[in-house]
């Protein structure tokens, strides 16, 4: 029987029907995550893309697959972006393409923030290694540009942390504003510099203190604009 003769166009209707239905559902996510967060239920995630709930379940049986899901082209990102910056031979050139490029996209995905800090409970054995391991490694090239001269002697590996919620809250509050974002970016990284560089900040924001957003909970109106 050859190859051809044997292949069964059912199935192969079957098979493209699901690879459609699951990109479907991974694009709706991303959607809904932006307007909802990730706790968004799983329903409105399946009324987006158009499909049942029964059909969400099959290709993705729990939140968390859902979510890893949605964001595995993003975290992939990130995770390249560690192994970059570890292998760049100027370490702070390293942390400082790593901080941009995650801040990035926090800033263009807006469903990726909480994503990409509370989406993967310890509790699943391998994604706990993963993250020790993306601890260990940010260390690493924390004490490098340290060793360097280029990061201040007293910054923590926490201190990223802090940083990346800090950019988190500012995406969340302000989404339409990627200036307020570049900014805070730039004004992080020269707080971490051992000694501030003279090169000038990105553009300013057009935010006043009459549009002053409240917290994304509140569900306030979008800042004014002068």
């Amino acid at each position: 029987m050859t190859t051809e003769s044997s292949r069964n166009p059912a199935r192969d209707t079957v098979r493209a029907d699901a690879r459609r239905n699951r990109e479907r559902l991974l694009v709706a996510a991303r959607a809904v995550f932006a307007e909802h967060g990730i706790d968004a239920p799983m329903a409105t995630v399946a009324r987006r893309a158009g499909v049942g709930v029964a059909t969400l379940y099959r290709h993705f049986p729990t939140r968390e697959a859902l979510v890893r899901g949605a964001f595995v082209r993003q975290m992939e990102t990130c995770g390249r972006a560690l192994r970059d910056a570890l292998a760049a031979e100027d370490p702070w050139t390293g942390l400082t393409h790593l901080v941009e490029t995650v801040c990035a996209l926090q800033r263009e995905e807006r469903g990726f923030p909480a994503a990409f800090l509370d989406a993967f409970p310890e509790s699943r054995e391998e994604h706990a290694r993963s993250r020790e391991q993306a601890e260990r490694d940010l260390t690493v090239l924390v004490r490098r540009a340290q060793a360097s001269g280029a990061l201040r002697p007293d910054f923590h590996p926490s201190d990223l942390v802090v940083a990346l919620v800090a950019h988190c809250g500012l995406v969340a509050a302000l989404p339409d504003d990627p200036r307020a974002s570049r900014r805070l970016v730039a004004y992080l990284l020269q707080c971490f510099r051992a000694t501030p560089p003279d090169e000038p900040l990105p553009p300013p924001t057009t935010l006043t203190l009459r549009g002053f957003p409240a917290t994304p909970e509140s569900g306030a109106r979008a800042p004014r604009r002068t």
